[in-house]
């Protein structure tokens, strides 16, 4: 039984895992969304969303704490530049699975993980929030005028 073990091992060692992890964590943060298996999307979900949520604060502490478990300076840089100014007000959530059926040759569950922020048909119906407030109190509605046409073909 596995009761309170949360890590999936993929059916990898140890290190192999690791390093599998930190590569698709860098194509995730590169190309902003990848296609893998189910469960590697959710381990990778666990190992990259912490990462996002320290990025959002830039100090050097931060970055060797993710460049420890990233390994390629490229993706720390962009991670913290590019992708961090782009989820600064959102307070988690940073990646989005999507199931994409089975595989051909295996059967096995695919899934796109991407990052949410960056997905352009999902966040294309939300508009922005009005800043300002209407007031509940029965106000006279003001009456629009019709524009008044001119003679200018004369």
């Amino acid at each position: 039984m596995r009761h309170g073990k949360k890590v999936n091992h993929l059916g990898r060692q140890t290190a192999h895992r690791k390093a599998m992890l930190a590569n698709m964590a860098c194509s995730l943060i590169e190309h902003k969304r990848i296609n893998t298996t189910v469960a590697k999307a959710k381990a990778l979900k666990q190992f990259v969303e912490p990462m996002i949520t320290k990025s959002k604060s830039d100090t050097t502490h931060n970055r060797r704490l993710v460049f420890s478990k990233l390994r390629q300076k490229e993706a720390v840089t962009e991670l913290f530049r590019d992708v961090a100014a782009k989820i600064g007000d959102r307070p988690g959530g940073y990646t989005r699975i999507i199931k994409l059926g089975n595989r051909l040759g295996d059967n096995a569950d695919m899934a796109m993980i991407e990052l949410v922020d960056y997905n352009e048909i999902y966040n294309a119906d939300k508009k922005a929030k009005k800043t300002t407030r209407r007031s509940r109190r029965g106000g006279a509605a003001k009456a629009v005028t019709p524009p008044v046409a001119t003679n200018e073909e004369e």
